[in-house]
């Protein structure tokens, strides 16, 4: 799996930090997404598919790479 993040459509509502605190974070100074880990071990995913589907701006995409 590898992840990208649009930063311009973030509006930092922060969902995908408490879902998968270990493959995203927040800037302090504006709530914007940030990308911990591009390519998440398998035992992440589940989680990192609740992220992207919770968010409200669609800004976390994810390419299924097998």
């Amino acid at each position: 799996m590898k992840i990208t993040v649009d930063e311009e459509k973030c509006c930092g509502a922060g969902q995908c930090v408490l879902i998968a605190p270990e493959v995203f974070d927040q800037r302090d100074e504006d709530g914007v997404v940030v990308l911990l880990d591009a390519e998440p071990p398998e035992e992440r995913y589940t989680a990192v598919r609740e992220s992207a589907s919770v968010c409200p701006a669609a800004a976390i995409q994810l390419d299924e790479v097998s």
